[in-house]
């Protein structure tokens, strides 16, 4: 076996997260750094199934599956996702050694969630003109539409009718609000409390009426978390983008799911807990070659996009001291915003005039 090359201590002493296992699968033994990666203790791991670990795919399943012997080069899997018995998912790109009796070791380099330094940094002055012009275009047709919307409003003859025409006012105002604020850049709004299940059920309303029955909407929602400091408009504004991009690439089912990450680092910073608000989707995921320019202004994967959606999405997420990652495959994408929640002594101090919204609920979603 690999392993028997070393003596146990000097495993310990890397900081490469290290695990071999026998030519049966299962893990005979790993070093300190990979049970600290993982966050389990060592003898946990033992005789679990090296495989198990893969948190989606079977990238790793099937590298184990081919035989080899002591003579092949390490085969390279890119962004595993492993994770023990339902952890959070750590990403590494792995190296896989196999051992004439069959054993194999992995060795893991672990990498961001997100691959890649954050490209929007990079954006040049020239794009800032180009998107300023966009906004000036718009201006006239949302003029249009707000007007047609209130000629609408004054003829409506149900309570179904006005709800739809008031939402479709108040989008178009939430845009030329959007417009003014590309054309005449201003200071952004004070962060008020608010709960983020409220913000999650004007996008369900959005999405209930761009998509109809041809899209499941499921909310699973964690109910005790406390309210959170942001701007309702611009959160409402990102994770309606994440949502319309996976109705667009195909999605069948969208789930909006909402938890606390305790110990959460976002950037360079640690936060006591943080919201981790998830949009999974099983649509037609990343294209391959828009992997790492996907949040790039005017970058899109369909002929039709504008590429403004994540842009604007993770430009919202700055905003808020927050974070916006993705990990995606054909038939599961999965796009992580991460907000800080203020400390309590903070949270308590500013008044609660925003509106809390709607209280969660793990019921799909029907128009």
């Amino acid at each position: 076996m690999l392993a028997a090359a070393l003596p146990a201590a000097d495993f310990d002493a890397l900081a490469t997260p290290l695990v071999w296992a026998e030519a049966d699968g299962r893990i005979r033994d790993c070093n300190l750094a990979f049970a600290r990666w993982l966050g389990v203790g060592r003898r946990r791991l033992l005789e679990q199934p090296l495989a198990a670990l893969e948190v989606e795919g079977e990238t790793l399943r099937q590298a184990l599956r081919e035989p080899g012997d002591d003579s092949d080069a390490p085969l390279r899997l890119r962004r595993l996702a492993l994770a023990f018995l339902g952890g959070e998912p750590r990403f590494a790109d792995a190296w896989v050694t196999r051992a004439a009796d069959g054993g194999v070791l992995l060795e893991a380099h672990p990498v961001d969630e997100f691959p890649g330094a954050d490209p929007t940094l990079a954006m040049p002055l020239a794009l800032s003109a180009a998107l300023r012009g966009l906004a000036h275009e718009l201006r006239n047709p949302l003029a249009g539409l707000k007007g047609a919307a209130q000629l609408l409003a004054r003829r409506a003859g149900d309570g179904e009718t006005e709800e739809l025409v008031a939402l479709v006012g108040s989008e178009v105002g939430r845009l030329s609000a959007l417009v003014d604020q590309l054309l005449s850049p201003q200071a952004p709004q004070p962060h008020r409390p608010l709960n983020i299940h409220g913000v999650l059920e004007q996008v369900l309303r959005l999405a209930e009426a761009d998509a109809g029955w041809a899209v499941r909407m499921v909310r699973d929602y964690d109910p005790s978390l406390p309210e959170l400091l942001g701007d309702a408009d611009r959160l409402t504004q990102a994770i309606w983008n994440l949502v319309r991009n996976a109705i667009q690439a195909g999605a069948a089912n969208v789930t909006l799911r909402t938890r606390a990450a305790l110990g959460a680092r976002i950037g360079d910073e640690v936060h006591a807990m943080a919201l981790r608000l998830e949009v999974v989707d099983d649509g037609r995921g990343v294209p391959g070659d828009l992997v790492e320019q996907i949040f790039l202004p005017l970058v899109s994967g369909r002929p039709d996009g504008s590429g403004l959606g994540l842009a604007l999405a993770q430009q919202v997420a700055r905003e808020h001291r927050g974070a916006l990652v993705y990990r995606s495959r054909p038939g599961h994408t999965v796009f992580t915003l991460q907000l800080p929640f203020p400390p309590l002594d903070a949270a308590s101090a500013l008044p609660a005039d925003a509106p809390a919204g709607t209280g969660p609920s793990e019921a799909p979603a029907s128009p």
